[in-house]
């Protein structure tokens, strides 16, 4: 059991070996890096932290994280807003946008089905696409869900409920490898991936 000289310090590195990836190890390291910093410049993260979870919405539109009832991609004219990307949460639009390829707009479900995780289409933000789609002003839709069983899965389930609307409905081209989440995809692959896209209908044929 590591020893701290002091309680402040061992409740610094308690709560930051909370975060993902960040062991005791790491976390002392990170508490002692800011022991060292100035008052201001820790006084200036504490305050970037809490404004950003105290202050962060969610797109009513689209899901996507923003400081705004409307984020910036949706509330953006020159997007074209009858081509929705679907992907799985926020790191997912963060990764395409970066590869300058899309122009659309997304749609994040905010997961994937899974039920070994207990998670069903009912904890997805599946009834707010439907929405999205029912005027009919959608023409296309990709599914950019990572290529393991659960995104297929999902991917399956969006096929069953979209089939009565007019729209093409494509799926990212396997430039990803199977199993790959799209966050840890190259730019080029994966902008290559989205150029490339096919319809879901010919992939589900050749299962």
């Amino acid at each position: 059991m590591q020893s701290y000289p002091s309680k402040l310090l061992e409740q610094a590195v308690n709560e930051l070996a909370k975060l993902p990836g960040i062991g005791r190890k790491t976390a002392l390291r990170m508490a002692l890096h800011l022991l060292k910093r100035n008052v201001q410049e820790v006084e200036s993260l504490g305050t970037a932290v809490i404004k950003m979870r105290n202050d962060i919405i969610y797109c009513g539109e689209c899901r996507n994280i923003s400081d705004q009832p409307l984020c910036a991609i949706c509330g953006n004219p020159k997007r074209d807003h009858s081509f929705i990307c679907v992907v799985e949460d926020i790191r997912d639009v963060m990764a395409i946008e970066n590869t300058g390829q899309f122009n659309g707009v997304y749609h994040v479900l905010g997961g994937i089905i899974s039920p070994m995780d207990g998670i069903g289409p009912q904890d997805l933000h599946i009834d707010a696409l439907i929405s999205r789609v029912a005027p009919g002003e959608v023409r296309e839709i990709i599914l950019a869900l990572p290529t393991t069983i659960e995104g297929d899965t999902t991917n399956f389930y969006l096929y069953r409920r979209l089939a009565e609307f007019n729209l093409t409905l494509t799926t990212i081209a396997r430039g990803v490898s199977i199993g790959d989440e799209l966050e840890h995809t190259d730019e080029v692959t994966l902008g290559r991936s989205i150029l490339n896209r096919t319809p879901y209908i010919s992939g589900l044929s050749r299962k």
